[in-house]
């Protein structure tokens, strides 16, 4: 399994404080959904304090979490990818502080900075893998308890 990495601590310093200048603090109370798969993204976070989890929707009535992210967590990668639109859902757990920023402001700077543009898809990329990983367990595993409770 890959491991989990920060953006923020995984981007070089001068990278960093370009990427930080676009930065704007923000806060969700706990329960709060912060966007729906299918929802525009046009934002993403960092998350500073606090829990979310992420979650697919099975059906109409049921949805399945499968990723629980805490401090330092990249919160949204739909962002970086047209058609721009959330492939999972994201709930607070617990009140989160955030580092909010404007997707259109990041992709731009990218744009306009190829090195940094190059080292924050890295660094997404990596981020994705894992998720990913994360998420094909919860799947098997809510998979194997399904096939658990027809038997």
């Amino acid at each position: 399994m890959t491991k989990a990495i920060k953006l923020l601590t995984a981007l070089p310093p001068p990278q960093r404080q370009r990427l930080m200048e676009l930065a704007r603090e923000v806060s969700f109370p706990e329960d709060t959904r912060i966007f729906e798969a299918g929802g525009v993204a046009d934002r993403f976070w960092v998350i500073r304090s606090g829990a979310v989890s992420l979650d697919q929707r099975l059906n109409s009535l049921q949805r399945v979490t499968v990723a629980g992210l805490g401090a330092g967590d990249l919160l949204g990668w739909s962002w970086l990818f047209p058609p721009y639109r959330w492939d999972f859902g994201a709930e607070a757990f617990s009140p989160v502080r955030a580092y909010e920023f404007d997707a259109a402001a990041v992709r731009a700077l990218c744009e306009e900075d190829p090195a940094l543009g190059l080292v924050l898809v890295r660094c997404v990329a990596e981020i994705l893998a894992h998720r990913l990983e994360m998420t094909r367990g919860k799947l098997m595993e809510q998979y194997t308890m399904n096939r658990r409770g027809a038997l």
